[in-house]
């Protein structure tokens, strides 16, 4: 059985989906679909994998005590709609239909305030590693779901939308790989340097 988004907008768990739901959204503005696709990354500690920390964060009960690095983010409240791991895994911590805080200050195509109309995943990863093929394949399939159900215009990642601001999902992301993974997206990629 492939991935499906429910009535609601969440992904029927199974296998390697997880449902993990984060306070930390609101409702979009009245009429306005989601039309981007922001891609992300992140790693917590920044350079460590696996582990609960992410998801703790997003859904606000990470122990800032834990890990000296933490102290950064003591009391930032965010999200993203997805989350890929290392290993492929989906977590999915806000539905699509509602507003995921992941893109901050950010502009596309003239319209301020991307949150407002994207949905939001983020790759576990950094600036400086490769993304495993395990992640392009899952986010090629959520991908796919997405197109299906929220007419998406644009793919762009953080560092895009929020130049000078963000960096992610950075150099390592391979934007041509994805493209040709899911087809639909050539058109709707960032220009490539």
């Amino acid at each position: 059985m492939g991935l499906m988004l429910d009535r609601q907008g969440w992904l029927k768990p199974h296998g390697k989906v997880q449902r993990l739901p984060s306070p930390n959204f609101d409702r979009r503005p009245k009429g306005v679909e989601p039309t981007l696709l922001v891609l992300h990354n992140i790693s917590l500690p920044p350079g460590q994998f696996g582990g609960n920390a992410i998801c703790d964060f997003f859904q606000n009960k990470l122990d800032c005590n834990s890990h000296p690095w933490f102290e950064n983010i003591r009391g930032v409240k965010v999200s993203a709609h997805f989350l890929i791991r290392r290993n492929g895994d989906v977590v999915q911590f806000v539905s699509t239909l509602h507003r995921a805080w992941h893109a901050g200050v950010s502009r596309f195509n003239q319209r301020d305030n991307c949150n407002d109309f994207s949905i939001g995943i983020e790759l576990e990863g950094t600036d400086t590693q490769p993304f495993t093929d395990e992640q392009y394949h899952a986010l090629k399939r959520l991908t796919t779901v997405l197109q299906a159900r929220h007419t998406l215009t644009a793919v762009r990642g953080h560092e895009h939308i929020a130049p000078g601001r963000k960096t992610d999902p950075g150099p390592h992301f391979n934007w041509r790989r994805y493209g040709r993974e899911a087809r639909w997206l050539l058109r709707q990629l960032p220009p490539q340097k």
